[in-house]
């Protein structure tokens, strides 16, 4: 799989394809000639292994001079699984403070439950590692504030792990919007739909699940204490103890691909609602939810997420201007120019022929008829990335040279409270059956 680099590709033209609206877009490819030396080699580890920890890493680690050495989950299985993927001498444990107390280890992957995000990622800098933090970045509001001090106090790099950021596609239309392409935005609807089990959290459970296998109260932490269940421990997703909901795992998404693409730092109210529509197995998350969202910058965001939606799982945002439309759906952009008319026309026919004539005499004095040659810049092109692009690979890629040159992320803490705060406010706003307000500079409610 060749990887390819969003930097070169905003420098590079979209290449045409011959008698049609389709572009590629345009890259060369990041790994070519470059060679790492043995002092830029990064160790790496995980913790939280389940299925996102573990996803996260196999894209990690096929990034050139990354390397896993370290494990650490509250399932033995998982622990014994990341053995037989990435080797035997991968040391790995139930406390990741064995992980955190290791010189050997740059950066952690933190991939665990959302309830333990703040503890580990602030446990991690603080034992001198740099982090990768899996979205959202936030489980309480109150998490934001300490994050961020501490990446601030110990001088180490976080970067939160919504990968559209590093995306050449989102690049691709902010690169448009920015244009003027569409004109002035007003408004970017945008949807995740699921219609399977698995999509709804109905993750398996392993045979052998039990208390010895499971280390039960480490996996709880902070949440409130019950007897060992096995679907909370496996699908935490389900309940709000430990995970955010639809909000905290897909609506993030949403609003990190949203603010990047305008340079909005977030929303300033939030009215959400939704229910438990299908999925009437115990949980305490909604299934389906809907949040509207008023922006500083003039625009309204409207997101949806329904897991019974009857159909194939789909993704897409649309931004919608004075001029046109910039769609991302799947690997491609979609811009859809129809600009406005440079008149107002006007309506006279119920006049009198009299009126008729002397208005439109007066109307073409201020709106003169343009000549008929002149063309008009409108229709529909569609952009797409290289067959194979992984944005997965590209966020990665981006950490780790943050990791070695030290220099910014592109998604740093403060990105990642604006964009789990935002979304949290729809579970605030369904909660209180109320509209919600934040202050998106501050970062606070309001």
């Amino acid at each position: 799989m060749m990887s390819l680099d969003r930097r070169a590709f905003l420098k590079a033209a979209g290449i045409a394809a011959a008698g049609s609206g389709l572009k590629m877009i345009a890259q060369e490819p990041r790994e070519t000639g470059q060679t790492i030396s043995a002092n830029d080699h990064i160790q790496i580890a995980l913790i939280g292994a389940g299925i996102q920890g573990q996803g996260d890493t196999g894209w990690a680690v096929r990034v050139p001079g990354v390397k896993l050495v370290a494990v650490a989950d509250c399932y033995d299985g998982r622990l014994a699984h990341c053995k037989e993927v990435w080797g035997d001498d991968v040391f790995t444990t139930r406390d990741y403070r064995e992980i955190l107390a290791r010189k050997d280890i740059d950066a952690v992957i933190v991939a665990t439950p959302d309830h333990w995000h703040k503890q580990a990622a602030v446990d991690a800098m603080t034992a001198g590692k740099d982090v990768y933090c899996e979205k959202p970045m936030i489980h309480l509001y109150s998490d934001g504030p300490e994050i961020i001090e501490t990446a601030r106090s110990t001088k180490r790099i976080i970067q939160v792990g919504s990968q559209r950021v590093s995306s050449i596609i989102y690049a691709k239309a902010k690169e448009l919007l920015a244009s003027g392409a569409i004109g002035q935005l007003n408004m970017v609807t945008a949807r995740w739909d699921r219609n399977s089990a698995i999509g709804a959290w109905d993750y398996s459970i392993p045979l052998d699940a039990s208390p010895e296998t499971c280390d039960w109260p480490r996996f709880e932490g902070t949440a409130p204490k019950i007897p060992f269940n096995a679907e909370h421990f496996f699908q935490w997703r389900k309940w709000k103890a430990y995970g955010s909901g639809v909000a905290g795992d897909l609506f993030v998404h949403l609003f990190s691909g949203t603010h990047f693409i305008t340079g909005s730092h977030g929303p300033t109210r939030a009215m959400a609602t939704g229910g438990i529509r299908y999925w009437k197995d115990g949980r305490d998350a909604p299934d389906v939810m809907l949040a509207l969202f008023d922006y500083a910058e003039g625009f309204n965001l409207s997101l949806h997420v329904n897991f019974v939606d009857g159909g194939e799982e789909s993704e897409g945002l649309l931004f919608t201007g004075s001029e046109g439309t910039i769609e991302i759906a799947g690997n491609s952009v979609i811009l859809n120019r129809v600009p406005r008319e440079k008149e107002p026309g006007y309506t006279v026919s119920t006049f009198t022929n009299a009126m008729q004539k002397e208005y439109i005499a007066k109307y073409r004095q201020k709106y003169p008829l343009e000549p008929l040659t002149e063309m008009h810049q409108t229709g529909l092109e569609r952009f797409v990335a290289p067959k194979g692009y992984s944005d997965s690979y590209d966020h990665f890629h981006n950490f780790f040279d943050s990791v070695r040159t030290r220099k910014p992320v592109v998604e740093d803490a403060e990105f990642g409270f604006r964009a789990a705060g935002a979304a949290l406010l729809s579970n605030l706003s369904m909660a209180k059956g109320n509209v919600v307000h934040w202050n998106p500079t501050t970062m606070k409610l309001v």
